[in-house]
């Protein structure tokens, strides 16, 4: 038995890698095939790490991203995505687990006849297997020393549990889940990067603010004011995302969305709630296109108001006028649709949104018709897509699909308090909601982690893994649809 362990990630990580994007000339050099089942070398399916240094690894134990301090952190190594894309990744661009054979060959995991991963139990701490004919080589990659598991499975104990009648593929999900919030969140800062990867390795306001709100629902105060006292900190005007030093990225304009998702993270963490927004058309939304007038957008902008109701009688007010304006603006009698005053968009899931986390009861009813009928028409096994006519091809995206089941799980615990025509209503609602939950595990990888999309024919990610995003609107849909004590 071959026994290959791994070099310790802080002088591995000396090896620093800058190489040019690929321009598609044949002289390139060629991404190696994966094996079969497996995603290519150098994309990223797994992180390791607590909140300090992290490190992203590929399905055959290779570091492909590495950041410090914090994974918004500068980057020791970076393979890049649009090498990824193009499928011109060179070997030197990561640090490749290799296996040294008896006649002195040295060949990469790609190169074996089989490869196995898994996280030690309760933790962050990862194990690749290759095997070649008969012998095994195994490479361990953790941040943090001999005590990385202890102490990530004692973080894990502060969680709050998940009902007890949630079955054990649940427990899973929602224990690996918060594990990867861990690793995705600067436990000095609060920075929550979307994904591990070169061009996700930043904070975008909507995408931390549900981990905000996520830990907060799973018992996690501190981490979740930690996140929420970062956002509120930006500029938002300035972008759509942010360095971990709160400074702005370029390239990409301030979104509609992004001031709601502050508000909702800061009333989930117990902390003062910023101004309304100024506005939110002309603007892009989570689609991230050209601006407009979106009903994400108009969802996310009533966030603010919930926060006056009692003290405030004319705020409270608003939030049913805000609800009667986005009936107007954007029902019709399939459903709620993306773009304002286009009865013929598409249906757009974020209608989701107005149920949670910015909870308008006057568009319950339109919310319950466009998320059903995306349910009943997605084409794919692993999820939906995030609205009809998707213009970004079949592939599902887990985190949509994520938070249609948390949406309609919070319908079904709203109908169920009812009548009993209402408790028919609310055991279809959460079938819906438990059907998306299938989609999402066929959709996650064999670690259990959640990519930001899958091939919609064989559920091998195709972007990066595993996104925060979709992690935070997994442990809030596991959270509403197997609820133990008050659900954040």
């Amino acid at each position: 038995m071959g026994l290959v362990r791994a070099v310790p990630i802080v002088v591995a990580a000396a090896a620093v890698v800058t190489i040019a994007i690929s321009g598609g000339d044949r002289a390139d050099p060629r991404t190696p095939p994966g094996l079969p089942g497996l995603p290519p070398p150098f994309l990223g399916t797994a992180v390791v790490g607590s909140g300090g240094r992290t490190v992203a690894v590929d399905a055959y134990g290779d570091v492909v991203d590495l950041r410090t301090p914090g994974p918004a952190g500068r980057a020791l190594v970076a393979v890049p995505a649009a090498r990824q894309a193009a499928g011109t990744v060179p070997a030197a661009a990561a640090i490749v687990a290799r296996m040294r054979l008896r006649d002195g060959r040295s060949l990469p995991f790609w190169r074996a006849g089989s490869v196995r991963q898994r996280y030690l139990p309760g933790t962050n701490v990862l194990r690749t297997v290759a095997r070649f004919g008969s012998r095994r080589f195994v490479v361990v990659r953790r941040i943090g020393g001999p005590n990385a598991a202890a102490a990530d499975r004692r973080w894990l104990t502060r969680a709050r549990p998940l009902g007890p009648s949630a079955p054990k593929w649940a427990r899973r999900m929602y224990e690996r889940s918060l594990l990867m919030l861990r690793a995705l969140t600067d436990r000095r800062t609060g920075a929550v990067v979307a994904g591990a990867r070169d061009g996700w390795a930043y904070v975008w306001p909507r995408d931390a603010g549900t981990v905000a709100i996520a830990f907060a629902s799973a018992g996690y105060r501190p981490e979740s004011r930690r996140v929420a006292r970062f956002l509120l900190d930006l500029d938002l005007s300035t972008a759509a995302r942010f360095r971990g030093t709160g400074a702005p990225v370029p390239g990409r304009a301030a979104q509609g969305d992004a001031a709601g998702w502050i508000a909702a993270a800061a009333r989930a963490a117990g902390l003062p709630a910023p101004h309304p927004p100024a506005g939110w058309t002309d603007q892009a939304d989570y689609q991230e296109g050209d601006g407009g007038g979106f009903l994400a957008n108009a969802i996310a902008s009533t966030a603010t108001f919930a926060d006056k109701r009692k003290t405030s009688p004319r705020k409270a007010r608003q939030t049913p006028r805000q609800a009667a304006r986005i009936r107007r603006l954007f029902e019709t009698p399939r459903g709620l649709v993306r773009e304002a005053g286009d009865p013929n968009s598409s249906l757009d899931s974020a209608a989701a949104w107005a149920v949670r986390p910015f909870p308008l009861p006057a568009l319950f009813p339109a919310v319950r018709r466009t998320l059903h009928r995306i349910v009943a028409d997605r084409e794919s096994r692993f999820g939906i897509v995030p609205s009809e006519d998707w213009p970004g091809g079949e592939d599902p995206w887990t985190a949509p699909t994520a938070w249609t089941a948390w949406a309609l799980g919070a319908l079904a615990r709203e109908e169920g308090r009812k009548t009993r025509w209402s408790r028919a209503i609310a055991r279809r609602d959460r079938r819906a909601a438990l059907r998306l939950m299938t989609d999402l595990r066929r959709a996650a990888t064999p670690l259990g982690l959640l990519p930001e999309r899958v091939d919609a024919r064989t559920g091998i990610p195709r972007s990066t893994t595993p996104l925060a995003w979709s992690h935070a609107f997994a442990v809030l849909a596991l959270r509403e649809l197997w609820p133990r004590g008050p659900v954040g």
